[in-house]
C-alpha cells in the first residue's frame, strides 16, 4: 500500500484487512512517502492489528516516480507469491483484497485487477460529478490510445489488483504518477488478466492527490508508453521474420496491384459490355474472376516452398477470404457510387485497396502459415469476475445493507411454464442426466423420455447478453459460480451463460441454439468432461472398441486417421463399436459407450469402401469435409484472435454447411456394445513405422494432452477456469480428472504405432491375434523392420508383453 499523509486512514485499514484475511497468511508491507506522522502511526497500529506489518519509508528526495514508484519498491521488497496493491484511504474496498488472490490462483491467471465499469462496479466514491467525468474521459482516451494491449481491461487506469510476483520482471517498470497497473499492461502485454467490479468507496481521511500537476505527468506518462510501442514495433518489425514478411507483403501487393487491374477489366466487361446486370452484382462477378487470379500468383509467387495443408484446402480458405472482403466492399461502393456518385470503377479500386491489408494479414496468418503457427495462442475476449453476495463497507452514516447488491442481469427473472419445459431428455450411463430445450444429436444415443424435470444439467434458451460491445466479452461469476459469454452483436449474438449450483443451468441464445452442434461441442461438452470427474469417471477422448473379446483404446490427436482405422477395425475385423470421440472410463479399467455420431471425411469413406451415402451426401461431403477439417479448424482459431463473434460465424457456418456427421451403422454394419474391459491402449501417429511401448507416466500424459486437444476451440479455455462442481473448482477437478485416469490405466497397456501408410488397424488387428474377414489383407507391423521399432526404456506398466508379430 502506497501512502502519502493517510494517518487517519491507516487504524480502520488495517482493523478491516485483519477481519477479510482472518487467518490467512500474509504481510502488509506499506510503502511511505508522507510529510506527517503517518509512519508513526503505522509502528502504532502494526502492535495492535495482529498482523504481520512492514514499513519501507522512503525520505524526501528518494521518491522516484510518485505512487507508481513507491508501488515498484513495494513489489521489489514483497516476499509472497502474489501481491495486492491497493490505496491507503479505504477507498479500495479491503475485504476483497483476499478474493483477487484467490480467483488468480484458482485461475491460473497472472493478474486479476478491480474495475469500476463493468456488472456491478461504480465510481462512487469519486469526490463529484465533475471528478467522475474526467476519471470516465482519461479511460476512454488511454483505451483508444492503447486498443489491442488494454481490450481485456475495462479499467486500466484502477489502483487496485492483486499480481503474482513470478509472472512479472520489475526491471522493465519506469511509472511516473498514479497510473502503475497501465504500466504493467503495456510494458508486460502477454499476463493472463480478468476482472472484479468493486465500487471505488469515499474516503475516510486525508486528501485527494489529484491536482493538474499529477494530469500532466499522466499525459507524460501515456505519451512515453505510446512511444515506448511504436519503438518495439519498429524493432520487431527489422527482425528476419519481420524482414521476411515484408518481402511477402511487397509481393501480395505486386500481385494484388494485378488482381485489381483484372477484376477492373472484368467489372467493366460484365457491367456494360456482357450481361449488364446491377453493378453491384456485377462487382460481385469481377471477384470471382480477380479471385482466381490472385490465387494462382500468389501460389507461385509470394508464398512459395513448402505451404500447409494442400492447394484445393487453400484454395477454399483464400476464396472464402475474399467473399468475406465483400461485406464490407459493397455496402462502400454502394455508398461512393449511390450517394457521392463516384465512377464506378473508380470506386471500385478504392475499395480494393482499403480491404489490401486486411486481406494480406489474414492471407499471411492463416491460409499459408507453417503449421506450428497456425494455431494462435490469443485471448481475444475481456474476463470479469463478478463477486456477487460480496458485502463491501458501509460508508459513515449510512444503513447496514451491504453496497455490493446483485447486479441488474444476475437477478431472478420468472420463468413461464412453457419455458421451463425440457422437451429431451438423456440419461448418460446413469452418471448423470441431461434435460434439454435444444435437440442434442451426440446425446441420442442416451435418449430416456421417462426421465422428469428434475436434472442434473439443464439447457433452456433464453436472453443472454445486452447492446453490442467492441469486442466477446467472458464474465466469471464467483458466488454462486457460473460465467457467462457475450459477443459483439449483444443479445443477436451466439451467447449462453452457466449457472453452477446443486445443479448446473445452462442458459443459450437463440442464435446459438440454431446450431445444436456448436452449442454441445463447445459448451456442453466441456460441462460434462467435468461433472463425470465429479461422479467418479472420466470422459476420455478416444475411440473404444472391442475386438476377439479384448477392449481396447484408440488415442491420437484430432483429424490423425482415427475414424478410419475405427471404420476398417468394424468393417474387416469384426469388432464391436463403442465409440469414435469419447468414451467413459471408470477407475477399475473397465468403459462404457459413448456412440456420438461419426464425424467423416471423403478420404475416410472412400479408404474403407463403407457407406451407403447417396450421390447428393457424396457430393456435399466433398465441400463439408474440407471445411470441418483440421485446416478449417485451425483456420477458425486464427480468426478467433482477430475480435470477431467467432462463436457466431461458427453457428453461421455449421447451420449453412453441417459438419458431416454420421451414426457408426449408417456407415459399417457392427454392433454396438454397452461396456467392455480395457486391456490395450493405442496411441497411433502419423510418421515412420513405429511400434513401442509407452512408459506410465508418458502415457497419462500423452492422453490428458489428447484430450485437452479436443477442447481446443474458443471459449473454453476462458470458461473452464469459471467450472466449479461442489467444492472443487478447475484445478482440483483437473486433478481428480488425471487420478481417475491413473487408477484405470493400471493393468492397460500402452504402446505407440506410427504409421505412413495408414495402417494403423491392420497393425492392431495382427498384434492383438483378430482374424481378418475381408480378403484384401495390407501392410502391418509384421513388415515394420525390426530396426524401427524402438526398445522401451522401461519395463511396461500393464500385463504381461503379448508375443510380437512374426
Amino acid at each position: 500500500m502506497p501512502t502519502r499523509n493517510e494517518e487517519g486512514s491507516v487504524r480502520p485499514l488495517l482493523s478491516s484487512l485483519a477481519d477479510s484475511l482472518n487467518g490467512i497468511p500474509a504481510e502488509v508491507l506499506f510503502v511511505d512517502d508522507s510529510g506527517d506522522s503517518t509512519p508513526e502511526v503505522i509502528r502504532l497500529a502494526a502492535r495492535e492489528c495482529g498482523l504481520a506489518v512492514r514499513l519501507l519509508h522512503r525520505p524526501a528526495g528518494n521518491r522516484l516516480g510518485g505512487l507508481g514508484g513507491a508501488v515498484v519498491a513495494g513489489l521489489k521488497h514483497a516476499r509472497g507469491s502474489w501481491a495486492v496493491v491497493m490505496d491507503g484511504d479505504l477507498q479500495h474496498p479491503p475485504e476483497l483484497a483476499a478474493w483477487l488472490v484467490q480467483i488468480g490462483q484458482s485461475r491460473q491467471l497472472d493478474l486479476v485487477a478491480g474495475t469500476r465499469y463493468t456488472g456491478s462496479g461504480g465510481s462512487d466514491g469519486l469526490a463529484d460529478g465533475y471528478r467522475r467525468a474526467v476519471s470516465s474521459l482519461a479511460t476512454r482516451f488511454t483505451k483508444a490510445v492503447f486498443p489491442r494491449r488494454l481490450s481485456r481491461l475495462s479499467d486500466p487506469m484502477s489502483g487496485f489488483f492483486a499480481v503474482r510476483l513470478a509472472a512479472l520482471d520489475l526491471d522493465r517498470l519506469d511509472p511516473i504518477g498514479f497510473k502503475i497497473l497501465l504500466e504493467l499492461m503495456i510494458r508486460q502485454p502477454r499476463l493472463q488478466v480478468a476482472e472484479v467490479p468493486f465500487v471505488f468507496g469515499t474516503r475516510v481521511a486525508g486528501q485527494s492527490k489529484a491536482s493538474l500537476r499529477e494530469g500532466m505527468r499522466f499525459v507524460r506518462h501515456l505519451v512515453r508508453l505510446r512511444l515506448l510501442v511504436l519503438r518495439n514495433q519498429v524493432r520487431r518489425s527489422s527482425t528476419t521474420d519481420g524482414a521476411g514478411r515484408f518481402a511477402r507483403l511487397l509481393a501480395f501487393g505486386a500481385v494484388g496491384a494485378t488482381g485489381i487491374g483484372v477484376n477492373t477489366a472484368a467489372l467493366w466487361l460484365f457491367s456494360e459490355h456482357v450481361v449488364n446486370p446491377h453493378y453491384l452484382i456485377a462487382a460481385v462477378l469481377a471477384t470471382e474472376v480477380s479471385t482466381s487470379w490472385n490465387f494462382l500468383l500468389t501460389e507461385k509467387f509470394v508464398f512459395r516452398g513448402t505451404k500447409p495443408g494442400t492447394r484445393l484446402g487453400r484454395g477454399v480458405r483464400f476464396f472464402l477470404l475474399n467473399h468475406l472482403a465483400l461485406l464490407p466492399r459493397l455496402p462502400l461502393l454502394a455508398l461512393l457510387v449511390g450517394v457521392f456518385s463516384a465512377n464506378l470503377l473508380v470506386a471500385n479500386v478504392i475499395t480494393l485497396a482499403l480491404l489490401f491489408l486486411v486481406r494480406f494479414v489474414i492471407a499471411d496468418s492463416a491460409i499459408y502459415a507453417k503449421p506450428d503457427e497456425q494455431v494462435v495462442e490469443k485471448q481475444p475476449m475481456r474476463i470479469t469476475v463478478d463477486l456477487t453476495g460480496v458485502q463491501r463497507p458501509v460508508e459513515p452514516g449510512g444503513d447496514s445493507q451491504p453496497r455490493h447488491q446483485q447486479p441488474r442481469h444476475q437477478q431472478p427473472r420468472p420463468v413461464s411454464a412453457t419455458s421451463r419445459y425440457l422437451p429431451y431428455r438423456y440419461s448418460i450411463d446413469g452418471v448423470l442426466r441431461v434435460g434439454s430445450q435444444v435437440p442434442l444429436k451426440e446425446l441420442e444415443y442416451f435418449r430416456a423420455q421417462w426421465l422428469g424435470n428434475e436434472v442434473d444439467l439443464s439447457i433452456r434458451i433464453g436472453e443472454v447478453g445486452r447492446g453490442p460491445r467492441t469486442r466477446a466479452l467472458m464474465t466469471q461469476h464467483v458466488a454462486p459460480a457460473g460465467v457467462s459469454y457475450s459477443e459483439h452483436f449483444g443479445r443477436l449474438g451466439a451467447n449462453f451463460r452457466v449457472e453452477i449450483g446443486d445443479k448446473i443451468e445452462v442458459t443459450c441464445s437463440p442464435t446459438l441454439a440454431r446450431s445444436p452442434h456448436v452449442l454441445y461441442t463447445n459448451v456442453i461438452e466441456a460441462l460434462l468432461r467435468f461433472i463425470a470427474v465429479s461422479r467418479g469417471v472420466i470422459l476420455l477422448h478416444s475411440a473404444c472398441l472391442e475386438l476377439d473379446g479384448q477392449g481396447l483404446l484408440l488415442s491420437a490427436r484430432t483429424d490423425t486417421g482415427k475414424t478410419g482405422s475405427v471404420l476398417k477395425l468394424l468393417r474387416e475385423h469384426g469388432a464391436k463399436f463403442l465409440s469414435d470421440d469419447m468414451t467413459i472410463l471408470h477407475p477399475d479399467g473397465h468403459a462404457t459407450c459413448f456412440p456420438k455420431p461419426l464425424t467423416i471425411s471423403h478420404h475416410t469413406l472412400r479408404a474403407v469402401q463403407a457407406g451407403d451415402l447417396t450421390a447428393a451426401e457424396w457430393r456435399r461431403l466433398k465441400l463439408q469435409s474440407r471445411l470441418h477439417s483440421k485446416e478449417g479448424r485451425n483456420f477458425g482459431l486464427v480468426l478467433a484472435g482477430l475480435n470477431i463473434p467467432i462463436m457466431g460465424i461458427n453457428s453461421l457456418t455449421q447451420r449453412i454447411v453441417p459438419p458431416p456427421k454420421y451414426n457408426v451403422d449408417r456407415l459399417v454394419e457392427c454392433n454396438v456394445i454397452r461396456n467392455t474391459h480395457i486391456e490395450n491402449l493405442f496411441v497411433i501417429e502419423r510418421g515412420e513405422p513405429v511400434l513401442e511401448d509407452i512408459r506410465f507416466e508418458e502415457a497419462i500424459d500423452t492422453l490428458v494432452a489428447n484430450t485437452d486437444d479436443a477442447y481446443g476451440f474458443p471459449p473454453f479455455r476462458q470458461m473452464a477456469p469459471s467450472i466449479v462442481i461442489g467444492d472443487d473448482d478447475y484445478a482440483e477437478l483437473r486433478r481428480k480428472e488425471r487420478e481417475i485416469l491413473v487408477q484405470a490405466m493400471k493393468n492397460i497397456r500402452v504402446r505407440r504405432l506410427g504409421s505412413n501408410t495408414f495402417s494403423w488397424a491392420e497393425d492392431i488387428a495382427t498384434l492383438l491375434g483378430a482374424s481378418p474377414i475381408a480378403a484384401q489383407q495390407p501392410h502391418t507391423v509384421a513388415d515394420v523392420p525390426a530396426a524401427e521399432q524402438r526398445p522401451v526404456a522401461e519395463p511396461p506398466v500393464g500385463p504381461a508383453v503379448l508375443p510380437a508379430p512374426a
